[in-house]
């Protein structure tokens, strides 16, 4: 059908397609491409029906298109046709589409383009294998708090940090800004955007034998992945749970010191940014105040919440005390 890079999100990303709209038409392509091909690389790895092994010779090949180091074209048709989302199956469908559009790119887009989705591609190779045992009565848990720190850098962080990258570049190359500072900012952004997903996710990852919380600290507070959820442990789990929300909510701090290092006037991008940092955000309060019976129910910000946060900071957008006062915290 070679459906263009808009039409391909609109049908696979109604939430995220609002965020991919609203940016500057300077960096709207290059990012939204990079969020075509990494939600292609991760359906890929989300088609549990298929064999692991034929999973990661599909996510190998994507790959190697995607890097230039292979121009035989990729028939994902067995995959599309175990899609039960319409979205995915389109995207698997038009993967060729959307390769096609790195050609659209500049040398310097491309490159930052194919470096994130390498990343984000090694992270869900490494999530594969290291879960390649996991099912339900069968967790396998992460080891360390640095696999979890890495795990999050490579599948979000990396994302941060393209982000960074392509709108410096684009949009303000001259704007006086601490590089280092912001970049690391960009980074936590990401990386605290999917520790919110995970803390989110955590009932439904046990359930099918994955753990993200590491052993290393479920060991210190007496528990196992085997027993993380039982009533007789709550209190132990709940205090081990908020301390990882207190981490995911520091990340989302930074996130939006990064959002207001932008210039102000950049107000498409710092929609842009804002939208995700206040919805995260609303989530970990939700998450904070729920027991584990609350938490296995699957914690979920309503529409009317996620429109109330859109509108809120439109009319804030302009105004740079209205602005800060979005920010819950502070």
């Amino acid at each position: 059908m070679n459906r263009t890079p808009d039409a391909l999100l609109k049908a696979t990303s109604r939430s995220f397609y609002l965020t991919l709209r609203v940016l500057p038409a300077a960096v709207r392509p290059q990012i939204s491409l990079a969020y075509l091909l990494a939600r292609t690389t991760d359906t890929i790895a989300d088609t549990e029906i298929i064999p692991l092994a034929q999973r990661l010779t599909a996510l190998q090949h994507l790959q190697a298109r995607i890097l230039g180091d292979t121009a035989t074209p990729v028939n994902f048709a067995v995959l599309a046709g175990q899609q039960t989302q319409s979205g995915e199956k389109i995207l698997l469908e038009e993967t060729e589409s959307s390769l096609a559009c790195l050609g659209t790119l500049s040398t310097a887009d491309l490159q930052r383009v194919r470096d994130v989705l390498a990343t984000i591609t090694s992270g869900q190779v490494l999530d594969l294998q290291r879960f390649s045992g996991a099912a339900s009565g069968k967790t396998v848990a992460l080891q360390t708090t640095a696999e979890l720190d890495d795990y999050t850098y490579r599948v979000a962080g990396c994302v941060g940090e393209f982000w960074t990258r392509i709108c410096r570049a684009h949009l303000f190359p001259e704007a006086p800004i601490d590089e280092p500072q912001f970049l690391a900012d960009g980074i936590r952004f990401g990386k605290g955007l999917q520790l919110v997903n995970i803390l989110r996710d955590l009932p439904a990852d046990l359930q099918n034998g994955r753990c993200y919380l590491p052993l290393e600290k479920l060991a210190a507070a007496s528990l196992s992945p085997e027993n993380l959820l039982a009533s007789a442990h709550e209190p132990q789990f709940l205090q081990l749970f908020r301390a990882h929300l207190d981490l995911a909510d520091s990340y989302l701090a930074a996130g939006w010191r990064y959002t207001n290092t932008l210039p102000f006037g950049q107000i498409r991008i710092r929609l842009a940014c804002a939208w995700p940092i206040l919805l995260g955000v609303r989530t970990l309060e939700k998450l904070r105040s729920a027991d584990v019976a609350a938490l296995q129910r699957r914690v979920k910000v309503s529409r009317g919440e996620v429109r109330g946060i859109i509108f809120r900071s439109l009319m804030a957008c302009g105004w740079p005390s209205a602005w800060r006062k979005l920010y819950p915290h502070l």
